[in-house]
């Protein structure tokens, strides 16, 4: 028999220390992605290959926005559905400002991000002051957002060839090899980790998550920390859009449905929990990796597209399921 290795003394150190608290609050998906990885290598001949991680990065990347809005929405006992519709909006309008307007790529830009600034803080104003549960609140926005995006581009996909500069924005590579994209997605990523972790803001948001009641007994302004979060959340997604017209070079108004579906899958895989007040954000990070691979693998296997909605249902279930079981134990041991 091997000794255990005693890494609690490790814990503390400045380095090792948040490693090793990752690894522990995140091995069991970190063990699935690592075989999930291992079994499309031996299925799929160029499943290792650089291109094919390549877009695999490149996609996920768009998950990877929305999942870090869609988690605060999550973790406050809430939901956020307008992703995929507010990428449609936000590329469509973008892409129409420089297209037919004529207007600098800088103001385009600046009119898509404040569309998800605005679209979001009216469903966190509405979700914080008239009690309508989020999931309707945000469906009904993404009815919204997804007829906007058909009435901006006229029912029809908008080229774009009056700026040869904002395409590099989706197509860019850093040093020859790694997407912009995905430079974006890990600079939201460790800001959310900043959020959740150093400011009062996180704080907050973990503990009206966690007991609302409590938290307002507390002194926390519930409803500001509500419009914040949606707020957030329509920040990442309308920035989403720009990066995918950016890499189509054009406005797409029936792209990214059911978008928003992967980033809940991706939050709920890692660890979020359905019930509020329990997340992670490098947690979250693997499960938008997972769900990516999980895509790829099966289109490079052939599979189906359809199977890959199959596929996607059956892992939020599972992980919800497992979720609720996480709960009940808590809440046994409570007792």
């Amino acid at each position: 028999m091997g000794k255990k290795i005693d890494t609690s003394k490790y814990e503390d150190h400045v380095i090792l220390g948040p490693v090793i608290r990752y690894l522990k609050s995140n091995l069991g998906i970190l063990l699935a992605f690592l075989i999930l990885c291992i079994v499309l290598s031996i299925a799929a001949d160029n499943f290792l290959t650089v291109n094919n991680w390549l877009t695999i990065l490149r996609t996920v990347s768009t998950t990877g926005y929305l999942a870090i809005g869609v988690m605060l929405a999550i973790m406050l006992g809430g939901i956020d559905l307008v992703g995929g519709a507010m990428i449609a909006c936000t590329g469509c309008l973008t892409v129409v400002c420089m297209e037919r307007w004529g207007l600098p790529m800088v103001v385009a830009i600046i009119i898509g991000l404040a569309v998800g600034i605005v679209a979001g803080f009216i469903n966190g104003w509405i979700i914080a002051y008239s009690g309508i549960h989020p999931f309707v609140v945000t469906l009904a926005m993404q009815s919204i957002l997804r007829g906007a995006a058909y009435l901006i581009a006229d029912g029809q996909p908008v080229p774009l060839y009056v700026n040869d500069v904002y395409p590099t924005i989706g197509t860019g590579l850093l040093g020859g090899l790694v997407p912009y994209p995905v430079i974006y997605m890990l600079i939201f990523f460790f800001l959310q980790y900043l959020l959740l972790n150093k400011t009062k803001m996180g704080r907050y948001i973990y503990a009206v998550g966690g007991n609302a009641t409590a938290a307002q007994f507390s002194g926390i302004d519930i409803k500001k920390v509500k419009i914040m979060v949606w707020t957030i959340s329509g920040f990442l997604s309308a920035f989403a859009g720009i990066v995918l017209s950016a890499r189509l070079s054009s406005g797409q108004p029936s792209t990214s449905v059911g978008a928003e579906t992967d980033a809940i899958a991706a939050c709920v895989l890692g660890g979020t929990s359905m019930y509020g007040g329990v997340g992670c954000t490098g947690g979250v990070l693997i499960g938008v990796l997972v769900i990516g691979v999980i895509t790829n693998g099966l289109t490079l296997l052939h599979v189906n597209s359809n199977w890959q909605y199959v596929a996607k249902g059956v892992i939020i279930l599972l992980a919800v399921y497992i979720d609720m079981i996480r709960q009940n134990k808590m809440q046994s041991r409570s007792e």
